[in-house]
């Protein structure tokens, strides 16, 4: 774990603060209720800090145990690959810009609510696969190894469906925006990933 903190500080801090502010609001209904997003009132300029800490909680256990373990695969090596203030500019924009669409969606609906750091994790997810799109991940139910832009595909596939079925607080639609903050903002910290990522490909 202190191998951890010392190479990678900036993942493994919002990696600890993520878990302990979602285990402290799933007891805590005030605090779920003050960290939670409201596009209604964040469209009106109240609360607008909660762009950031909706990304701390989340629905439930599920919930968190998916992002979490999704985080744990990407975050740490990306931050080895990138840097440490590139890493934390690009969770903490990819959070908050996710978010913005959901926020212009539901502007008008008083009663919908948002939460988890599905679009900060999603950047990180598809920021990694810009360095390395071909890496073999297991996904279970399958029993094979896929390459990682193949998993990056079917995310978002995932995400679009669950995004249209609007059945829970869960920001599905935060993935997608996320997985496309996240490919923009790499490009934009390292230019030459476009290439890299081609060559990778046999595009190149």
């Amino acid at each position: 774990m202190l191998d951890y903190i010392y190479v990678t500080p900036v993942a493994s801090a919002i990696f600890v603060i993520t878990l302990l502010t979602s285990l402290l609001a799933f007891s805590n209904p005030e605090i779920y209720e003050k960290l939670i997003l409201s596009p209604y009132q964040v469209y009106r300029k109240e609360k607008l800090y909660t762009l950031f800490t909706s990304g701390l909680i989340h629905k439930d256990w599920q919930h968190l145990f998916f992002n979490m373990l999704s985080y744990y695969f990407f975050a740490f090596n990306l931050e080895r690959i990138i840097g440490h203030w590139q890493f934390a500019v690009l969770y903490i924009v990819s959070l908050i810009l996710s978010d913005l669409p959901t926020v212009m969606r539901h502007r008008e609906d008083f009663w919908y609510r948002t939460l988890g750091a599905s679009g900060a994790i999603s950047a990180v997810v598809f920021s990694f696969i810009m360095f390395d799109p071909m890496t073999k991940m297991m996904i279970l139910p399958l029993p094979i190894p896929i390459p990682a832009i193949l998993f990056g595909v079917l995310y978002l596939v995932y995400c679009v469906y669950a995004g249209r079925q609007q059945a829970d607080t869960i920001n599905h639609d935060a993935h997608f925006y996320g997985a496309l903050n996240g490919i923009i903002i790499t490009i934009i910290l390292y230019p030459e990933v476009v290439p890299y990522f081609l060559g990778k490909l046999g595009l190149r």
